[in-house]
């Protein structure tokens, strides 16, 4: 199946979104990056990576040569983007340009995905334990809020569960410790051996409410990676591939849309 999760977001006097969230299924890649492996850094082949990429640029009404793709460094750092390419260092992308794809990738971690409420601003950022304690949540809401923008509409994608991602005692006591008391209660879990677990998509969705972000606008797309074979987890299979989401600003107004839908 793929995408796993798509869909398009509608804002009153702006341009629509459209999304959608990936698993294994619907590339080239061979094993153990098959089949639709978005990463160019796991050592699958350049070309079929590009490939897969392509795929889900056109998913959301784009190009793989119109997509940005994050190289992301466990941090809070947010880029603005116009065009397309890989940008180094950073943990969330933001743009406005339409036509453009961004993309966030994850094997455990939180691909997410924001669509501005004023139907020109869109983000996407990854997520994991590291991201939830820097706050990378907070970071990419606050350059939405620098372009004039709220968050009408939120896609978390596949992540480890927190039954499944057992973590040390001493992480736990940090993203206690750097989270608030909101966060830390719904990322933090006890798995069934007794140890500690963080569920990082859990904190997140935590983190986007207390921010102000409604609950009602957050969908999550895709379960557990650790437990569907039909994802890509790098705690499971240790070499492996990326899935991710991608967002795209559609070209066309919302009247224009309207309008060849209706001729």
């Amino acid at each position: 199946m793929f995408p796993i999760a798509a869909g398009l977001v509608r804002s009153t006097g702006g341009r629509p979104s459209s999304w959608a969230a990936t698993g294994r299924s619907g590339g080239v890649s061979r094993p153990p990056y098959d089949s639709l492996n978005l990463a160019d850094y796991v050592g699958d082949r350049g070309d079929d990576v590009l490939t897969n990429r392509d795929r889900l640029a056109t998913a959301v009404g784009s190009s793989g040569a119109r997509t940005a793709v994050m190289d992301a460094v466990h941090g809070a750092q947010v880029a603005t983007v116009s065009g397309p390419g890989v940008v180094a260092g950073v943990d969330g992308l933001v743009t406005q340009e339409p036509g453009l794809a961004i993309v966030a990738l994850g094997a455990d971690c939180v691909p997410l995905a924001l669509v501005g409420d004023d139907g020109r601003t869109i983000g996407v950022a990854h997520c994991g334990w590291q991201g939830l304690v820097v706050d990378v949540v907070g970071s990419i809401l606050s350059v939405l809020r620098e372009h004039g923008s709220g968050v009408g509409f939120a896609v978390l994608g596949p992540a480890v569960c927190g039954t499944c991602y057992p973590v040390p005692p001493d992480r736990a006591r940090e993203v206690s410790r750097q989270c608030s008391t909101v966060v830390s209660a719904a990322a933090l879990t006890t798995c069934a051996d007794g140890q500690p677990g963080i569920d990082v998509r859990k904190g997140v969705r935590a983190r986007l409410v207390e921010l102000g972000v409604e609950d009602r606008v957050i969908s999550v797309a895709g379960g557990c990676t650790v437990e569907d074979p039909g994802l890509f987890s790098y705690r499971r299979d240790g070499v492996t591939g990326r899935q991710g989401v991608a967002l795209c600003l559609a070209d066309a107004a919302v009247d224009d849309l309207a309008r060849m839908a209706s001729s």
